[in-house]
C-alpha cells in the first residue's frame, strides 16, 4: 500500500495542530519559570498522566517492543524491565509523594533540599545536572534515530531528493528526516513549554488510541489462532520460560535465530534475573532527573503526584499493547509480505513501519503515522523541556544571572533547547541500533546513577560528596566501560554488555559513596532535620528521627515500609497483567486471558484498599 493522499492530510493537519497549540500558550508559559517548566502546578494529575503516557509511546520504543513481541511472543512481556517500566509502580506507591513533598522546580534543585549549599551540597548539584543534560542526549538520541529510520519507509527518498539542494548518502536519509520533525517539535516546547507540550499530548493520545484500537482489530479479524499457532514456534504464546529460552525458528523465519543470537537473551532465566536485580534498585532510587521528574513536580500535590503515577500504566499499557500485538501478528503471518532488507541486510526493527504500510488502511494510515509522529515529538518535546529547566533555573540563574528577568530566562531556555537539539543530532548521526542506545541508557548510564541515589532517600549519613563522588564514578564507569569491555566476553551480545557490566558499576559507585560519605563530615543537622520532617521517609534515620521526635512529641515517623513493598509486588503483578491481557485478546487466548482478567481485578482490589484509600499528602 502507498501513502494516500488522505494520509498525507490527516498527518500535515496534526503537525499543524501542534504549532498553533504552541503560539496559543506562548504568553500562559512565558509568565515566568514554574509556569514554563511546570504548567504553574496548576494541570490536573489525569491530564498530566495522559501526557506522562503519551511520552512513553513513543516511536523508538514502540518499534523496538514490536520487533520482541514479533520474535518473543508472551515472553516478551519481561524485556521491558529492563528499563525498568516497573519504576512506574514505585512512584505511584510512595516516591512520587516523597518526591513532590519538596515542592521545586527540578531534580536539582530537591537535591539543595537534601544537602545544602556547602561544598558538598554544591558539588552533589552540579553532578545532578551534568547527568540530567548527559541522559536528556542520550534520549534525543535515542529518539532521533526511531524516527528518522520510521519515516524512511513511507517516504522514500527517491521521492524527496529533487527538493533538496544537496546531496545526501543513503546510510544518512533516516537522520535528514529526524532532523525535519524534530525541529517542528522543538518549536513548540520552546514556545509554549509544559502547558503546550501537555495539550500536545491529550491531542495524540486520543489519535493513538484510534489507531491502535483498529489495528489489533484489523488483526484479529484477518489472523486466526490457528493461523498463528501454524507460523510460530512452540511456546511462543507461553509467557513462562526455563533457564533458557527454548524458542527456535528454523523452518519458519530462519533469520530469527541469528537475532536472538545477536539480542544475548538466550540464557533468559539469567537475563530476567539480571533484569530485576538492576530495576529494583533503579527503580527504588526514584526518577532520573529527566521529564517523568519534571510531570511529578508539576502535580499540584503529593496525593496527585501518585495518582498520575499510577495512571500512567493504567492508560498506556493496554492501548498500546493492543497495537504492538496487532501488528505482530499480522508481520508473522503474512511475513513475506513485508520489506525488511536494508543496505544488503534484515533489519527486524524496522517491522513495525513495514507492517503499518501493509496492513493499514487509508486513513488509519495517517491516524497512526501522525500519532506514531506525535508520540516521538511528545517524548522529544518533554525530554528538550528537561534540559533548559536544569541548565536554566540551576546553573545560568543560580551562578551567572540570579536577578535575570523572566523575559531573559525565558530566551535562555530557547537557546539552550536548540543547543541540546543540535548536539544529540550530532550524536545521532553515530548511531546505527535503537536497541544499543536503549541498553547504554537504561544499563549502563542509569548504573552509575543508582547507589547515590537510592541511599539519598533511605541513609541519613549519605552527604554531599559522597553523593557527588559515587555519580561521578557512576558516570565515568557508564561511559568507559564500553570502551574498555569491548571485545572481552565475545560470548556476550555487545548491545547487552552494559546490562552484565552492572553488577560491576554498581560495586564501584557503591565503594566510592559510602566510602566519601564516611572520610568526611556529615550534613548539617538542622539541614537533615527540615528534610526528613517534610519528606518522612522510612529507612535508615534513626539518630535523624530521634532528635525530630524529641523536638516535635506530635511528629509520627513513616511507619509503612511493609505495606510498601506489599503494594509494590502487587503493583508490579498488576502492571504485568496490563501488558499480557490485550496481548491475550488479540491472539484470541481466552482462556489465559480469563486468568489473566481474574488476577488483574484481584490486584486492582488489594491496591484499592491498601494504596488508593490510604493516600495522603
Amino acid at each position: 500500500m502507498q501513502i494516500t493522499s488522505l494520509d498525507l492530510a490527516i498527518i500535515f493537519a496534526y503537525l499543524g495542530a501542534t504549532i498553533v497549540i504552541g503560539l496559543l500558550l506562548k504568553r500562559r508559559a512565558s509568565k515566568n519559570l514554574e509556569s514554563y517548566f511546570m504548567g504553574g502546578k496548576t494541570l490536573p494529575w489525569y491530564m498530566l498522566g495522559l501526557s506522562n503516557a503519551s511520552g512513553m509511546f513513543d516511536i523508538s520504543g514502540t518499534m523496538w517492543l514490536v520487533t520482541l513481541c514479533f520474535i518473543y511472543g508472551m515472553k516478551s512481556i519481561w524485556v521491558p524491565w529492563l528499563w525498568p517500566v516497573f519504576n512506574q509502580v514505585f512512584l505511584m506507591v510512595y516516591l512520587s509523594i516523597w518526591l513532590r513533598r519538596s515542592n521545586v522546580l527540578t531534580g536539582a534543585e530537591w537535591i539543595r533540599t537534601r544537602f545544602g549549599d556547602d561544598m558538598g551540597g554544591k558539588m552533589s548539584h552540579m553532578v545532578v545536572v551534568l547527568f540530567a543534560v548527559i541522559s536528556v542526549l542520550g534520549f534525543l538520541a535515542y529518539g532521533f534515530v526511531g524516527v528518522g529510520k520510521f519515516m524512511e519507509i513511507f517516504i522514500p527518498w527517491e521521492v524527496v531528493q529533487n527538493y533538496v539542494p544537496f546531496e545526501v548518502a543513503p546510510q544518512y536519509v533516516p537522520h535528514l528526516y529526524g532532523i525535519f520533525f524534530t525541529a517542528i517539535a522543538t518549536f513548540y516546547v520552546m514556545l509554549g513549554g509544559m502547558m503546550s507540550i501537555v495539550f500536545a499530548d491529550l491531542l495524540q493520545f486520543a489519535i493513538m488510541t484510534v489507531a491502535a484500537l483498529s489495528i489489533g482489530i484489523i488483526a484479529m479479524i484477518n489472523v486466526s489462532p490457528e493461523m498463528l499457532q501454524a507460523m510460530t514456534p512452540e511456546g511462543w504464546a507461553n509467557p513462562f520460560f526455563g533457564w533458557t529460552l527454548e524458542l527456535d525458528w528454523a523452518g519458519k523465519v530462519n533469520e530469527i535465530n541469528d537475532k536472538i543470537a545477536s539480542d544475548g537473551y538466550s540464557l533468559f532465566a539469567i537475563f530476567v534475573m539480571m533484569m530485576l536485580f538492576k530495576g529494583v534498585l533503579v527503580s527504588a532510587a526514584g526518577p532520573a532527573p529527566n521529564y517523568d521528574m519534571q510531570k511529578i513536580l508539576a502535580t499540584r500535590s503529593p496525593k496527585e503526584a501518585a495518582k498520575m503515577s499510577g495512571f500512567v500504566s493504567i492508560v498506556l499499557m493496554p492501548i498500546r499493547y493492543f497495537m504492538i500485538a496487532g501488528f505482530a501478528i499480522l508481520a508473522i503471518v503474512f511475513y513475506e509480505r513485508l520489506d525488511l532488507s536494508r543496505n544488503g541486510s534484515i533489519d527486524f526493527e524496522n517491522i513495525l513501519p513495514s507492517a503499518i504500510l501493509e496492513f493499514a488502511p487509508v486513513g488509519i494510515l495517517g491516524l497512526l503515522l501522525a500519532g506514531l509522529l506525535a508520540a516521538f515529538m511528545s517524548t522529544f518535546a518533554s525530554t528538550v523541556n528537561a534540559a533548559p529547566a536544569y541548565l536554566v533555573n540551576d546553573i545560568y540563574k543560580r551562578y551567572f544571572k540570579p536577578d535575570a528577568s523572566n523575559k531573559v530566562l525565558i530566551r535562555a531556555s530557547y537557546t539552550v533547547s536548540v543547543g541540546v537539539v543540535v548536539i544529540s543530532t550530532f550524536i545521532g548521526l553515530y548511531v546505527q541500533s535503537i536497541n544499543s542506545v536503549l541498553q547504554w541508557i537504561v544499563s549502563g548510564l542509569w548504573g552509575g546513577y543508582v547507589v547515590s541515589n537510592v541511599l539519598k532517600w533511605y541513609w541519613w549519613r549519605l552527604n554531599g560528596q559522597g553523593y557527588f563522588w559515587g555519580m561521578m564514578s557512576g558516570i565515568i564507569g557508564a561511559l568507559l566501560f564500553p570502551v574498555i569491555f569491548d571485545g572481552v566476553f565475545p560470548e556476550i551480545a555487545s548491545d547487552i554488555l552494559p546490562l552484565y557490566l552492572f553488577p560491576l558499576l554498581l560495586l564501584i559507585s557503591g565503594v566510592t559513596c559510602v566510602a566519601a560519605s564516611l572520610l568526611t563530615e556529615p550534613e548539617d543537622r538542622e539541614l537533615l532535620k527540615k528534610f526528613y520532617k517534610t519528606v518522612n521517609p522510612w529507612g535508615f534515620w534513626g539518630p535523624i528521627r530521634k532528635e525530630v521526635e524529641a523536638e516535635n512529641p506530635d511528629f509520627k515517623a513513616n511507619p509503612h515500609f511493609k505495606r510498601d513493598m506489599a503494594n509494590v509486588g502487587v503493583g508490579v503483578m498488576l502492571q504485568t497483567c496490563l501488558v499480557a491481557l490485550p496481548i491475550y485478546i488479540v491472539i484470541q487466548e481466552w482462556q489465559s486471558m480469563s486468568i489473566t482478567l481474574v488476577v488483574l481485578m484481584g490486584t486492582a482490589l488489594f491496591l484499592k484498599k491498601n494504596w488508593y484509600n490510604k493516600l495522603e499528602d
